[in-house]
């Protein structure tokens, strides 16, 4: 029956894309504006505080590479996709390259404004709002240096101006206000902060439309509840605690509320903005399809971690190093990433998210039904 099921569903996507994309030509995207947390940070948080050190990025970069994963993350495989260089991260003074676009995304970033700091609980000070007004800042500060510019070369790692109109417009943001409500609210109270949350995003939305942009591609949050790290410190958790993928039932259950309110939202977003192109993408139905088909597909224990040493109630994250029973410990990487979901408990391993990339990116979880290479077109 799974493998009926799998091949129906396989058929339903291939026709609901034939009908999404049908006749429609290519989108050439001179550029990409990301905005977001972790999930898409290819190296703001690193440039702003201390950078994040090996082993994170060095199975696949070689090297760190500012992104919370043992390599690539959603965002590289979407400007894999629409054939453009991995974006540099607005924050990074150094090195960087914005012909292309920027990333706005840093690790920790929440829609709302925060009211910690990150040294509590590393929540970013970058919030959406906070994003947005320094993507303002850098388009108009990149317009003035590209028009005053009289050395090519100079020009060339700059955006042209006319290319604003033209770029695509991703968000993938909202876990970090999913988890500090968890912290800081009933599940009542963070219900009820949903609309606002999610008006909050709305609103980002509407200020980069106002700025020119017109195509955006919005990722919903994804399954929260199925993070290892919820199980660092409750190893035997009472009956009901947790869902049919062995994922914490109530933190999953607000998240598909979330997820529910901002489909909601956006079909609202759409009659509120005639000229764009929105697409809501349903990466919380990729995750969870990768986290209940995991043994199928021959990868680790959804709640293993790849990097990092967590024993009992012994716990170094990724990367750091402490002392257990006398004997200093590093947090080290597996040797076979690519068989890990996690990679260290919050974020997901590059194989998780090319998974999700590979089932989103082509529009079968996107409403409406348009491969990302399309999304320009208004449906």
């Amino acid at each position: 029956m799974e493998f009926w099921g799998v091949l129906v569903a396989g058929v339903l996507a291939s026709w609901v894309l034939s009908v999404g994309g049908a006749g429609l030509p290519q989108c050439e995207f001179p550029a990409i504006y990301n905005f977001g947390d972790s999930n898409s940070d290819t190296g703001g948080i690193s440039a702003a505080f201390e950078p994040i050190r090996a082993p994170y990025g060095v199975p696949y970069f070689h090297k760190p590479a500012g992104r919370d994963c043992d390599g690539r993350l959603i965002i590289d495989f979407i400007a894999e996709k629409v054939k453009l260089p991995y974006l540099h991260a607005y924050l990074n003074s150094l090195g960087a390259n914005f012909r292309h676009g920027a990333n706005f995304a840093t690790g920790g970033s929440t829609i709302r404004r925060p009211n910690e700091t990150i040294y509590q609980y590393g929540i970013s000070p970058f919030s959406l709002d906070m994003q947005i007004v320094q993507f303002q800042q850098f388009k108009a500060r990149a317009t003035e240096m590209y028009n005053q510019a009289k050395d090519p070369s100079e020009k060339d790692k700059l955006p042209r101006p006319e290319d604003f109109a033209k770029a695509l417009y991703t968000f993938d943001i909202g876990q970090n206000d999913l988890s500090m409500g968890f912290r800081t609210m009933s599940f009542d109270q963070l219900r009820a902060a949903m609309p606002d949350i999610t008006n909050q995003l709305a609103s980002a939305v509407q200020h980069l439309y106002q700025q020119g942009g017109r195509t955006f591609w919005i990722h919903n949050t994804g399954p929260i509840g199925c993070l290892p790290v919820n199980f660092f410190y409750k190893l035997n958790p009472e009956p009901g605690y947790v869902d049919q993928y062995g994922c914490v039932k109530t933190q999953n259950e607000m998240a598909m509320e979330f997820n529910r309110q901002l489909k909601d939202r956006i079909i609202k977003l759409r009659t509120e903005l005639p000229e764009a192109s929105i697409t809501h993408v349903d990466v919380y139905t990729a995750k969870i399809t990768l986290i209940g088909n995991a043994k199928n597909l021959g990868m680790a224990n959804p709640l293993k971690v790849c990097c990092g040493y967590h024993v009992n109630y012994d716990h170094i994250w990724c990367g750091n190093k402490a002392t257990i029973n006398k004997t200093e410990v590093f947090g080290n990487s597996c040797e076979n990433p690519s068989a890990f979901i996690s990679w260290d408990g919050v974020h997901y391993s590059q194989a998780a998210n090319q998974y999700v990339a590979d089932r989103t990116l082509n529009g079968s979880l996107a409403d409406p039904p348009i491969p990302i290479t399309q999304a320009c077109h208004k449906q």
